[in-house]
């Protein structure tokens, strides 16, 4: 894997999460089945992708005055799917529930990205020099490759 600056990884990460929300939309009205089958592998991206994020993105944003208020928003959506994905790993909810908490999850996620990408990461950028974001991204992929291996099934 070549060295990524921080956007650069989490932008390959947001492609993979996108991809997957894709194919479990996809089967998700024809095939319930195999899109729940599907859906762990978005989950653990999500997780991981969300603690690397946010120990070596959102943190060291946060360490800036103009960085706590994207930070926080960013951060607090990231709650909002976690309650979303718990409620999916409840298997006590009916498949209508689960096909409505999915859809909001992926309709969530969607908006989550592209805030970041288009509002996020340009600010970002403008507080984290370049070795920063440099270094930030090496450390990003180690914990998100690290927390992937340890929570794959």
């Amino acid at each position: 894997m070549s060295q990524q600056d921080i956007f650069q990884a989490l932008t390959e990460s947001h492609d993979r999460q996108r991809k997957l929300c894709d194919k479990i939309e996809s089967l998700m009205d024809s095939d319930l089945d195999a899109a729940k089958k599907v859906y762990p592998e978005l989950e653990i991206e999500l997780q991981a992708h969300a603690a690397a994020e946010e120990r070596h993105l959102y943190a060291p944003v946060m360490e800036y005055d103009d960085g706590l208020d994207l930070s926080r928003h960013a951060i607090a959506e990231h709650h909002e799917m976690d309650e979303m994905m718990h409620k999916l790993n409840d298997g006590r909810i009916s498949d209508d529930t689960w096909k409505e908490t999915c859809h909001a999850l992926i309709h969530e996620l969607r908006h989550h990205l592209k805030e970041e990408e288009k509002k996020f990461f340009i600010q970002a950028k403008k507080l984290l020099d370049e070795e920063q974001q440099e270094r930030l991204g090496a450390l990003y992929e180690v914990e998100h490759n690290h927390f992937e291996r340890n929570n794959d099934e």
